[in-house]
């Protein structure tokens, strides 16, 4: 087996995208001043400012007064769930066990604060159904904020938000806030924040082409936060702005997440992911997670897949020294063995142990898929 772990980046193939996208240098040359400055540069980078917030609140169909900058879904993630320690009375605090590692780790602090919380539970695509989250309102009934991933970062299966939406508000309680991650959504699938009737939810421009470090929360209604300083973003999130990464992210969005554009290559990548499937699921030694997958209900950009007898590190590995990138699960949670993602799924440990993430992006072509497929196949000749 020839690996060469310095194989040239032009010969190599990229198939984490859901780590991170292909940079896309979209942002241009931002202007010199500070927009908190009075002066004439300072007015120039304040209207350059805005001017991306408005750019970003078209593509999404929201106002440009509930979107605002930070630096990524993480922080995006934590501002709203944080939100809650402030929150008035004793209101109950619920995820699936399924997020991203932002609000899992999130819930947990949390729950060392007192903070009453809750778990809702996943069906075995790793999403949030109607009924396991109507489920979760009844048991627990003092729910007032609720965190559910739109795509998941691991498997891809889609949550159908307007089937939450019509929980909600069937629900007698007091008004529930739900907070939506749409990280792996913007860009990938359909999403409409004013149809779900999302109180909140995250986007990271990185995922789309974008440069790392700038983010996006919306807020229907502003939030109590407890990290201030400087009053930026209308006391949201302090901080000296990130001009030019807010323009990039404006870019990317109007270039990766419009409907038209979405609806243009979505077609294409389903085809690419169906020929991956088909011919992963041929193979002997290969498992698919989940292994029901109904390819209307998963993003076509992530896969989950196992090999039978092969740690998934090893394949993840092996794959890289014959030039091609995936990984075996969230980057934010490569530090932890325990897929908790899959085993809130309830998939076995041996699968767990030998999973990998395959996910794809808008430059990936047939010829790659069928160069992966060939890779693989070298690799099981070997392992």
């Amino acid at each position: 087996m020839n690996f060469d772990s310095q194989k040239k980046a032009e010969d190599r193939c990229y198939f984490d995208w859901a780590a991170t996208s292909v940079y896309e240098d979209a942002g241009g040359d931002a202007p010199l001043g500070n927009p908190s400055s009075q002066h004439c540069e300072g007015r120039a980078a304040k209207f350059a400012l805005e001017d991306a917030r408005a750019r970003c609140a078209a593509v999404l169909n929201v106002p440009p007064d509930t979107l605002y900058f930070t630096s990524g879904g993480t922080e995006s993630n934590c501002i709203a769930l944080f939100s809650n320690l402030l929150r008035k009375g004793q209101g109950r605090v619920i995820s699936s066990p399924a997020e991203h590692s932002s609000i899992r780790e999130g819930m947990e602090i949390l729950e060392r604060m007192g903070k009453p919380t809750g778990r809702i539970a996943v069906d075995s695509s790793g999403r949030v159904t109607a009924q396991t989250f109507a489920k979760a309102l009844a048991q627990y009934g003092d729910v007032r904020f609720a965190a559910v991933m739109s795509v998941n970062n691991e498997t891809g299966s889609i949550t159908d938000m307007a089937s939450l939406r019509d929980v909600i508000r069937k629900n007698s309680g007091a008004p529930v806030h739900l907070h939506c991650d749409m990280v792996q959504a913007a860009g990938k699938i359909n999403i409409d924040i004013p149809l779900w009737e999302i109180d909140s939810a995250s986007i990271s421009a990185h995922k789309i082409g974008g440069p790392r470090g700038i983010g996006l929360l919306y807020l229907r209604r502003p939030v109590d936060v407890i990290c201030t300083g400087g009053g930026q973003e209308r006391r949201i999130r302090g901080g000296t702005e990130n001009i030019r990464g807010a323009a990039a992210l404006a870019s990317c969005l109007e270039k990766h997440a419009a409907a038209e554009k979405i609806q243009s290559e979505y077609p294409a990548a389903k085809a690419r992911w169906k020929k991956l499937i088909t011919s992963l699921a041929a193979i002997e030694r290969c498992s698919i997670i989940p292994a029901e997958r109904n390819n209307d209900e998963f993003s076509p950009y992530i896969l989950q897949a196992a090999f039978k007898g092969i740690p998934g590190e090893v394949t993840a590995r092996a794959l890289d020294d014959l030039g091609f990138a995936v990984s075996t699960g969230s980057a934010c949670s490569s530090s932890s063995p325990e897929r908790p993602v899959l085993v809130s799924m309830g998939i076995e440990e041996h699968l767990r142990i030998e999973g990998i993430r395959i996910s794809q992006g808008w430059t990936t072509t047939d010829t790659e898929i069928n160069l992966l497929l060939a890779a693989i196949a070298e690799v099981l000749r070997f392992l």
